[in-house]
């Protein structure tokens, strides 16, 4: 099973459910915790333990000009705009680059061959006995994510349970790690923002086709606009969690809200319950 942990916009507490949620699961069996959100990861915060980074690459072409006869093909095929081809000269953009391999395959002189460009890294650690944690981190300055979304993913590809913890938003990195889930737990919070987002993160996973329900977080009882959109659109609400300074004590000191207080592992293990339930009913 592979369920996404997302939400609209953020600081609704994502990180926060699938931490928990990972947590809690580990207990009793294999659980791969996977940080999608590699321009900002922060679950290694919560799991601290030592691991040793391997590089992510992507392969990039390099032009031989002294081969080169500027013909001009490998910029007309180019749809991103990585490469010019002036009268004297070839310009290369690399962070326009998407490493297709298009213009190595079709130049006629062979003037071009690749060499793998550093975007990222990819990390993997075992914190806890039954837990696999796969962090991947973009490069600063790369604007490349879904590569290294793609990397961490294929990591955990191949384990039983695996949560997948997505960036905020309804962007391109957010598809990627939706792509291929088998439900999605949307997080939200009541606030305008709060609900105008999850609206935006709904249709993303009904265009998906990915079945999901939501947990409303940092809830201070007035609920009843989110909780009328949640009936509109079929979406359950599988777990409420108050607006509580204790709760926000034990986030600020970068521990868990199950590891701290243990009766919060029961509400957590009905929600992933009822994900499964998702799942069943979409099979």
């Amino acid at each position: 099973m592979k369920l996404a942990i997302a939400s609209g916009k953020g600081g609704t507490g994502k990180s926060m459910t699938a931490a928990n949620l990972a947590f809690t699961l580990a207990s009793d069996r294999l659980v791969s915790l996977v940080d999608c959100d590699v321009e900002e990861p922060n679950l290694h915060l919560f799991f601290p333990s030592k691991t040793t980074p391997r590089d992510v690459t992507l392969p990039i072409p390099v032009i031989d000009e002294s081969v080169c006869t500027y013909c001009g093909k490998c910029g007309e095929f180019c749809r991103y705009g990585a490469i010019s081809v002036l009268p004297k000269k070839i310009l290369f953009f690399a962070d326009l680059c998407h490493s297709c391999g298009g213009c190595t395959l079709l130049c006629p002189e062979h003037a071009i061959h690749e060499v793998p460009k550093r975007i990222g890294t990819l990390s993997v650690s075992t914190p806890l006995p039954g837990l696999k944690l796969v962090t991947g981190t973009l490069d600063s300055g790369s604007p490349l994510a879904v590569p290294i979304i793609h990397a961490v993913k294929l990591e955990a590809e191949s384990d039983p349970l695996v949560i997948l913890d997505t960036a905020p938003g309804t962007s391109c990195p957010v598809v990627e790690a939706l792509e291929g889930c088998d439900a999605c737990i949307l997080v939200t919070e009541s606030t305008p923002f709060g609900l105008h987002d999850l609206e935006l993160a709904v249709d993303v996973t009904k265009r998906l086709g990915i079945p999901a329900a939501v947990i409303i977080n940092r809830s201070d009882g007035k609920d009843e606009e989110t909780l009328r959109f949640c009936e509109q659109q079929d979406l359950p609400v599988l777990l409420t969690i108050p607006f509580s300074r204790e709760i926000a004590a034990v986030q600020s000191r970068g521990d868990l809200l199950c590891r701290a207080y243990p009766e919060w592992q029961k509400a957590f293990r009905l929600v992933f319950s009822k994900a499964e339930s998702l799942m069943e009913a979409k099979s």
